[in-house]
């Protein structure tokens, strides 16, 4: 992997000149919130420290779209959602959400959306400072080194670039004179420096490689019963978790012609009541506490177990968006002390 700098100021023009790769997109604050959207002009984006609310897999996993339309004769698959994309501005945490997902979505079989989407979208990642509710230092997805095409450290004066594909280094010939090869002693040095400085603005810290078998010594522990009676099972934590991936699938008729219409794709979540309601009206998941330790196990147990890596990056949506306290950090904490928290 190789490794670049360039002047701030070159920044904006640089990111410009990436539209001849796909229609660029990045953090945009829309009424207050960040959120990732495409970008009507570069001055739009919004590249700081804030995760935005919905994390990068709205862009890859979406909200909401048709998969195919059919009729009497068959069907036919809908890939208009797939378009060339530049994405800029996203974090370690939400790359590392991302690969999570590409294990999920592109093993075999593959799901033909979001690999469409993938393989069209190009990743600019952007370093950033912990907030209050960063965990990443302790899913060690803090840094990334793989899942980009550029990734930028903002060193204030100048940026050090790391180069993650041949993608990569076709968007920098495209300016290669903003760009310089030779990274001195005293770049590396101011690079040092700010990942001391921000390795000591973690506030939080959690040790995942307990929770597996905590989760396991806890599945029938009172802690749930506390969780479970404050749960709103509103699916908050299920929205904002880089990745977390339930949808359902709905068709919908043509009302003048019950024979046509459309098969859609939306969000699901697990938190909600009838996720798990099945026919003859039997729910596997009935009560807010089976839901709660479905979620937690996902995350602090079984997805690490699947996949070598814990399904939580580390981002802290969960523990600023879930209303009741009800996150990673609340969870772990109980589990680990094996006590319930004080109301």
């Amino acid at each position: 992997m190789r490794i670049m700098k360039m002047q701030s100021k070159f920044l904006d023009v640089f990111l410009e000149s990436l539209e001849k790769f796909g229609s660029l997109y990045g953090p945009v604050r829309r009424n207050g919130v960040l959120r990732f959207e495409k970008l009507e002009k570069i001055s739009d984006l919004e590249i700081s420290d804030e995760v935005p609310m919905i994390p990068l897999k709205k862009l890859f996993h979406p909200m909401k779209f048709t998969m195919l339309q059919f009729d009497e004769r068959g069907f036919s698959p809908d890939y208009s959602v797939i378009e060339r994309r530049v994405i800029i501005g996203v974090h370690p945490c939400d790359i590392h959400g991302l690969l999570r997902l590409d294990e999920i979505f592109m093993g075999k079989p593959a799901d033909p959306y979001y690999t469409g989407l993938r393989e069209n979208s190009s990743i600019i990642g952007f370093s950033c400072m912990p907030s209050k509710s960063s965990l990443c230092k302790s899913t060690d997805t803090d840094m990334i080194e793989e899942g980009f095409d550029l990734f930028f450290v903002n060193l204030e004066e100048f940026y050090l670039v790391w180069v993650g594909s041949s993608r990569g280094y076709d968007m920098i010939r495209e300016r290669e004179e903003f760009f310089e090869e030779n990274v001195s002693h005293e770049d590396i040095d101011r690079y040092v420096e700010w990942r001391e400085k921000r390795n000591a603005k973690f506030e939080q810290k959690i040790d995942f490689n307990n929770m597996p078998d905590l989760m396991e010594l806890s599945y029938n522990s009172e802690i749930w019963n506390y969780f479970a009676g404050k749960c709103l099972s509103c699916g908050q934590c299920t929205m904002v978790c880089p990745t977390c991936n339930c949808y359902t699938v709905t068709d919908v008729f043509d009302v003048t012609n019950e024979a046509k219409g459309k098969r859609n794709r939306m969000w699901d979540s697990c938190m909600f009541v009838d996720y798990s309601l099945v026919a003859g009206g039997h729910n596997f998941r009935g009560t807010r506490q089976d839901r709660l330790k479905l979620w937690y196990t996902h995350k602090l147990k079984s997805f690490g177990h699947e996949y070598g890596r814990p399904g939580c990056v580390g981002c802290g949506r969960c523990v600023e968006t879930c209303p009741v306290d009800i996150n990673v950090i609340t969870v772990s904490t109980a589990l680990t002390t094996r006590e319930v928290p004080k109301q």
